[in-house]
């Protein structure tokens, strides 16, 4: 039997929406003397990501573990604050050629929602980068207090596009929240870049 064609659309804001240029933590590594990555790895170790991911703690107080589990390697609490905050001024770009895509999907009368792993400056950024009007529904684990590959993120997302699972179309850059939409019941699409618009145009009813 096939499926059903999805009728709203989801999609991941890292990675697909917003992209970030590496470097520009590069540079900020490079001028405190610190090893190439070492920000991002330190940021994204999961004993440190996971309890912002869902909430239990602020942008700000995860910054501030980053900043303490990098002082002893740079020698100074204030000079790894200083690194901390240089590399967090920079808020990534948008990817055009999805704004596009999403612009068209939603002028056509599809929903369109926002479906990612964030922390609570996620309204902050989309301010920033003007997206604020762009989407339909906003979906941020943090203020769900579960994060994607959860199935209970996917029925959050659901829900808050008022569209069941069969017919929504998820979009993201990781083969695990893809392979969790799909327990979850939706369709998802993982993304390698804009050549992939093409098929999500076709598998959208517009």
């Amino acid at each position: 039997m096939s499926r059903e064609r999805a009728t709203a659309l989801l999609v991941d804001f890292d990675g697909v929406l917003r992209r970030w240029d590496p470097a520009v933590a590069a540079r900020v590594e490079r001028e405190y003397g610190l090893t190439e990555g070492v920000l991002g790895e330190i940021a994204m170790s999961w004993g440190l990501l996971q309890p912002v991911l869902t909430g239990k703690v602020s942008h700000a107080e995860w910054m501030t573990s980053v900043v303490d589990a990098l002082t002893p390697s740079v020698g100074d609490a204030g000079r790894a604050r200083a690194a901390v905050d240089a590399w967090q001024r920079y808020r990534g770009e948008v990817d055009p050629d999805v704004l596009a895509f999403i612009r068209e999907v939603r002028a056509a009368g599809v929903r369109v929602g926002l479906g990612t792993n964030a922390t609570d400056v996620l309204d902050a950024d989309l301010a920033a980068l003007d997206l604020t009007d762009e989407l339909d529904v906003v979906v941020n684990s943090s203020v769900v207090g579960v994060h994607k590959p959860a199935k209970e993120y996917f029925q959050a997302a659901c829900e808050a596009l008022e569209t069941p699972p069969a017919r929504v179309l998820f979009v993201d850059d990781e083969d695990r929240a893809v392979a969790g939409a799909r327990v979850a019941g939706l369709s998802a699409h993982r993304w390698s870049g804009p050549a992939d618009l093409r098929y999500l145009r076709a598998a959208l009813a517009y």
